[in-house]
């Protein structure tokens, strides 16, 4: 059954990508355009299970109706790919989910706050060291504390990578708790924290949203008429 929400969008990415000016599309050297094949009810029924947890609907619809994974936002979108028997995600950071924990709820209000407050109030401060070999000591030891909070797997519970923007930079989405179906920005490698990508009302982006959005602007670059012309 065709999900009318992503009806003629494969065939709009593939058209897209034919285009002359499709490689001025941001991370299109990355994806290069290509769309997996999607996958059938059966393999989107037998990744549900091994998760634990059912993927938002408009996603759901997405792999099934349009592709498994490829050309969208930023480097592409990550596919989910069954291996030996497994499903995973694969893409430049997609092990950062820990796929036993994606039927947990993803916290609440993100990352919890109260722990990295109380990091930023003891970070070293390179004044209060008489050598610069103490400090230095000082603060890697701090940053191996900052990573162990910032990157510990109860922080993404419930979520999965789906694009990695460059620079150790990625996006995620929700999958399981109040925040279901939502994109959530990972600035983690710049020391920034997880936050919900917002649209233009302050709402958070869906992964329909996320996606049409991409498609939108991208069909903009492409077809946009050159300077040189």
């Amino acid at each position: 059954m065709i999900d009318q929400q992503w009806s003629g969008v494969r065939q709009c990415v593939v058209a897209l990508g034919a285009h002359p000016s499709s490689n001025e599309v941001f991370g299109s050297l990355g994806h290069r355009w290509v769309l997996e094949d999607p996958l059938t009810d059966d393999g989107l029924s037998e990744l549900e299970t091994q998760i634990g947890t059912r993927l938002p609907d408009d996603y759901r619809g997405f792999l099934t109706c349009v592709s498994a994974g490829g050309a969208g936002p930023a480097y592409g979108l990550f596919p989910v790919r069954r291996v030996q028997g497994r499903w995973r995600w694969e893409g430049d950071g997609a092990d950062l989910a820990d796929l036993a924990l994606l039927a947990q709820p993803f916290p609440d209000h993100g990352p919890a706050p109260d722990d990295l407050d109380a990091l930023l109030a003891v970070r070293p401060d390179e004044e209060d060291f008489d050598e610069i070999e103490e400090f230095d000591d000082a603060i890697e030891a701090w940053d191996e504390r900052w990573e162990a909070v910032m990157f510990a797997p109860e922080r993404t519970a419930g979520a999965i990578v789906i694009s990695h923007l460059g620079c150790a930079q990625r996006e995620w989405l929700v999958i399981s708790g109040t925040h279901r179906g939502t994109i959530w920005s990972d600035c983690r490698a710049d020391d920034a924290d997880l936050a919900p990508l917002l649209d233009q009302a302050g709402k958070p982006v869906t992964f329909s949203g996320w996606y049409t959005d991409w498609l939108r602007k991208a069909e903009l670059t492409a077809r946009r008429p050159s300077m040189n012309a």
